[in-house]
């Protein structure tokens, strides 16, 4: 009989199949102690497995590419933590075997994550997968993993690895579900980026049997559990009619009535960008510089390093917009070199600009190196600060800019309320404004966009979300500026066009999310996003509003 459940739908398109289960986590390990003259032997064998997982976790973020190498690079950093690995020898000096040691260490760690803040709380389970994994070489059990198959399904999980999900085989899993996670967690953004149908924060997904059928529309969040010949030739039929609608979008992205809205790509570094060249990219939205600074934790790259990366880029899109926002450090990306180790809340403390004015010396090698990379370019240049809380930050960083000889627009991201609130006089120091709508959701609501419980406080649909943005975009169109989105909410197509609606000049996402927007900006006048965009935020939730966008858009 057929049931629908609902989780958040975080990677468009739909799939239907029978359900496969991700392997069980490593069990834990029995605590018994071992004889002192074995303790050399078993601090070896733990320094042995770490190395090998590490390099592991590498070389399959060398295999994905893009912004998959760029987490699987931060786990292996994870795994082998000096402090980390300091505790697990010490436990074994003390009679602990190599794989109990390990274990207890990580837990240990994973319990100061727990507590130190939602924040970091989120990448608890990337922590528990590096456990997972070197707990199961010293055991010499199977990796915990995706199940070997020879038929496509649909992967079932409680959350997904970054390490799991970089390297899923399209061919092979269809799409998958979770019953952890949010709509900006690791997993979320690698499906998107793989073309993965997925929804996560699934309550009872676990419980799905094994072999059991089931439709998942990873634009709803809907799974529909046995569907009917009825419901599977419904989808059947959506999905036909979604690949046609692709096929046939090209061009700059635009309302049927020719109000343009440039779309844009997400890019993490020199790997992305044939994928967002492919789907058309106008130019790039956000460049995520932090990929150049995670090599190496006790030290920036050299200018030299970053010269050349940037350039990569830039010399991508000829005459295109290239919007590169500056090291955000700090919170789930710490850097030993820049941002203090003992603060009680990461996310609420010295990140992204407030770590770089503490640090005048990393932002102006930064500034230096982007003006080198951008000469003789005939690309559109321009820079943004993370983390702008008001017009003092914006004109501490458009001074900084000046200083450093950097020819290009300057902007500020509005990822704190307040930034929002004080849109205008933000404006009066910088040329434009570009919403990061992940973070500017989680400072709103109280809520981590890593955690699965708090996920529909992260849905950029909610309404008090939508108020923010318009007033961002109201404060920027008097001002005659700028104001896009390079957030996840620019992502889904039906929210494309309130974002729309709503003012913002510009959209920005992962290159898979591109064809998508596109195709349904091109159906709608401006009118009809406006008056969409005026429905959701008349909503009392998130649902409401989507509900409410829909059947404006849909002549109801």
């Amino acid at each position: 009989m057929e049931t629908t459940l609902r989780g958040v739908g975080v990677s468009h398109g739909v799939a239907i199949g029978e359900v496969r289960h991700m392997g069980t986590a490593v069990l834990e390990p029995p605590a018994k102690q071992i004889p002192a003259e074995e303790a050399e032997r078993e601090q070896g064998r733990a320094r042995q497995a770490v190395e090998a997982v590490a390099a592991d976790l590498t070389a399959r973020g060398n295999l994905a590419g893009g912004e998959a190498q760029h987490v699987l690079e931060a786990q292996a950093m994870m795994a082998q933590d000096p402090e980390l690995m300091a505790d697990v020898e010490r436990r074994i000096a003390v009679g602990s075997s190599a794989e109990r040691g390990v274990y207890d260490a990580f837990a240990s760690y994973r319990a100061l994550l727990a507590n130190a803040g939602e924040y970091l709380a989120g990448r608890v389970a990337d922590l528990d997968d590096v456990r997972n994994r070197i707990v199961a070489r010293l055991l010499g059990v199977p990796m915990p993993g995706v199940p070997d198959s020879d038929e496509p399904y649909v992967l079932i999980a409680r959350d997904l690895a970054p390490a799991d999900t970089a390297l899923l085989d399209p061919a092979l899993v269809l799409g998958f579900v979770t019953e952890e996670g949010g709509p900006t967690s690791h997993s979320a953004i690698l499906a998107r980026a793989l073309g993965v149908p997925a929804v996560v924060a699934l309550p009872g997904a676990g419980e799905l049997a094994e072999g059991t059928v089931i439709a998942v529309d990873g634009s709803t969040g809907e799974i529909f559990v046995e569907p009917s010949a009825g419901k599977r030739a419904e989808m059947e039929s959506a999905v036909a009619a979604r690949k046609a609608a692709l096929s046939a979008s090209s061009g700059p992205g635009a309302t049927s009535d020719g109000h343009k809205v440039p779309l844009l790509a997400n890019v993490g570094g020199p790997g992305d960008v044939p994928a967002a060249v492919e789907a058309g990219a106008e130019g790039v939205g956000l460049f995520r510089t932090e990929f150049l600074f995670l090599d190496d934790s006790k030290r920036a790259p050299s200018e030299e390093k970053q010269v050349a990366a940037y350039r990569a880029v830039l010399e991508a899109f000829p005459e295109g917009r290239v919007v590169v926002r500056v090291l955000d450090a700090g919170a789930d990306k710490p850097l030993d070199f820049l941002t203090p180790a003992d603060e009680p809340n990461p996310a609420l403390g010295v990140r992204g600009l407030r770590s770089l004015l503490d640090h005048p010396d990393v932002l102006r090698t930064q500034l230096t190196a982007l003006s080198k990379a951008a000469q003789g370019l005939p690309v559109h240049l321009e820079v943004m600060a993370p983390m702008v809380a008001d017009r003092a930050d914006a004109k501490a960083f458009a001074d900084a800019c000046r200083e450093a000889g950097l020819h290009a627009k300057f902007g500020a991201m509005v990822e704190i309320p307040s930034a929002a609130l004080r849109a205008r006089s933000i404006l009066r120091e910088v040329e434009f404004l570009s919403l990061g709508t992940n973070d500017l959701a989680q400072y709103t609501f109280a809520a981590d966009r890593q955690v699965g419980a708090v996920s529909r406080l992260q849905d950029p649909w909610q309404p008090a979300l939508l108020d923010l943005v318009a007033l961002s975009a109201e404060a920027a169109g008097a001002e005659g500026k700028s104001c896009g989105v390079c957030g996840e909410a620019a992502s889904d197509p039906l929210l494309a066009c309130v974002l729309t609606g709503l003012g913002v000049t510009s959209l920005s996402m992962g290159a898979a999310s591109i064809p998508y927007v596109r195709a349904t900006l091109a159906k709608y006048t401006l009118a009809q996003c406006e008056r969409a965009a005026s429905a959701a935020r008349a909503a009392d939730s998130a649902e409401e509003a989507r509900v409410a966008a829909q059947a404006v858009l849909s002549g109801e």
